[in-house]
């Protein structure tokens, strides 16, 4: 993985963090999840990491990036997980998915995760997980905007909107985790 970790860091391509993905890849394990959508796949790291936990997980992957999604075929194919990773070359609005999947992984555009969380729960499994990572966003949702610039402050408000809206939802209770740059995990809370 080092090769991938080294790649993303040169090429500034957010990966998750190291402490961020080892949490998640041993939520998969503990919860035996084996069918995953994630949502942005940038280069396929974590794709990967997830497919190597076990054979028997399938990842299904959304990358808009002509670039991103290129190199992550090349790493699908050079860590010999192609038959388990499914990648479509798209804007996750675009798609339009039939399965249910044991875990959702939003890991995208920041300033869109209320919608792609209100887009895909319809493939969630009754006992599923949506996981979303960056909810910290190093640190800045947790600051003063006025110290940050334009952008930055726009996405910080549009990620401070969504973890109010994950704390206010009716159908899903979540739980804020602070490892990486902050993951949260919703559940429905029917099946609590």
């Amino acid at each position: 993985m080092e090769k991938l970790e080294k790649y993303a860091k040169e090429n500034n391509i957010p990966i998750m963090m190291k402490d961020g993905i080892e949490f998640l890849l041993e939520f998969i394990q503990r919860n035996n999840v084996k069918n995953i959508l994630e949502i942005g796949s940038a280069i396929g790291y974590s794709a990967i990491r997830m497919a190597l936990i076990d054979k028997n997980i399938k990842v299904t992957t959304i990358e808009r990036d002509n670039e991103r999604y290129e190199e992550a075929l090349k790493n699908i194919k050079d860590y010999n997980v192609e038959e388990q990773i499914i990648i479509i070359n798209d804007d996750a609005f675009n798609v339009e998915l039939s399965d249910k999947y044991d875990l959702i992984f939003i890991d995208a555009a920041k300033s869109q995760y209320i919608k792609f969380f209100e887009k895909f729960k319809l493939n969630l499994n009754k006992n599923g997980f949506i996981v979303s990572d960056n909810l910290n966003f190093h640190g800045l949702t947790k600051v003063e905007p006025k110290d940050l610039s334009k952008n930055v402050r726009g996405l910080v408000k549009k990620l401070n909107s969504y973890i109010e809206f994950l704390n206010s939802n009716d159908e899903f209770e979540t739980y804020f985790y602070d490892v990486g740059d902050g993951v949260s995990v919703s559940q429905r809370k029917e099946v609590l």
